[in-house]
């Protein structure tokens, strides 16, 4: 994950943002359709982040296959069923 990590670092620094600004929001009683807005925002780029993780997996598990097909194919299941579950 090393070549993308400061890039997921930064989105999920700014999906902290994010989230403190919407924390204000609701202190400052703003509109809820606001802050419903910034909420699905917030869902929107952790699921981008969680996508670039399981990229991140398979593309390893192509790189680096295990010595084992067993295990191989147990690795990119794992990383399927990450993508699915959502």
């Amino acid at each position: 994950m090393e070549i993308n990590e400061k890039n997921i670092i930064n989105r999920l620094k700014r999906t902290e943002g994010q989230i403190r600004g919407i924390q204000k929001m609701i202190e400052e009683n703003k509109e809820c359709m606001a802050i419903i807005t910034q909420l699905s925002a917030v869902r929107s780029s952790i699921d981008r982040v969680m996508g670039m993780i399981v990229a991140e997996n398979l593309k390893d598990c192509f790189e680096h296959p295990e010595n084992s097909p067993e295990e191989q194919e147990k690795k990119m299941k794992q990383a399927i069923n990450m993508i699915i579950k959502k």
